[in-house]
């Protein structure tokens, strides 16, 4: 039987931190590493074991596709859309050195409600960031107008699964910061009966 290292495990939950995409950099995970990311990613609680999620790499050398994707989905909607905004789809597209699309695609003819594999989905995006973190990474899970865009999606996946976002990947250009956290005070109470 294997143990779990609990005091590693534990400083790990108490000190893993999103970083922002925009100041990640390389290195970022090599192809080997987001294998093993994306298989720790898998390893969550997923009644009936009907895998509702998949995970989609855009490597670096696909950045411009991706950014030309955005690009023309954001015009399709917003077709006056501006220099700076159009700059900042471009931005987005490229930010940090790896990116993993985790897309939902829950089994409708399942017993198993969709809201159950809704959560094992936003379960596995989570490990992406706790295995990234448990590597040495940092990664940003963030959605914004491209996860809700039909054309997006459909460049990643079909009309039965929606983005559940996009994870960014890479090194911290400087110390992550803590942010405020919930007073657990206000989250926890006890049912007395």
């Amino acid at each position: 039987m294997i143990l779990n290292d609990t005091s590693s495990l534990l400083t790990h939950l108490r000190t893993r931190r999103s970083g922002r995409p925009r100041d990640l950099i390389e290195p970022g995970p090599d192809a080997a590493q987001l294998r093993d990311i994306v298989t720790m990613a898998a390893r969550v609680p997923d009644h009936g074991k009907l895998g509702p999620w998949r995970f989609v790499a855009v490597p670096t050398g696909a950045r411009g596709a991706f950014a030309a994707l955005l690009r023309d989905a954001y015009l399709v909607d917003k077709p006056d859309a501006g220099r700076v905004e159009l700059e900042a789809v471009d931005a987005f597209a490229r930010q940090a050195p790896a990116l993993v699309v985790v897309l939902s695609r829950p089994r409708a003819e399942s017993h198993i409600p969709v809201w159950e594999q809704e959560l094992s989905v936003g379960a596995a995006a989570m490990n992406l960031l706790h295995a990234a973190h448990a590597l040495g990474f940092a990664g940003g899970w963030v959605t914004g107008w491209a996860a809700y865009s039909d054309r997006v999606r459909d460049a990643f996946g079909g009309a039965g699964e929606r983005i559940a976002g996009f994870v960014f990947i890479g090194t911290p250009r400087a110390a992550l910061e803590e942010r405020p956290r919930p007073d657990i005070d206000q989250l926890l109470s006890v049912w007395t009966g």
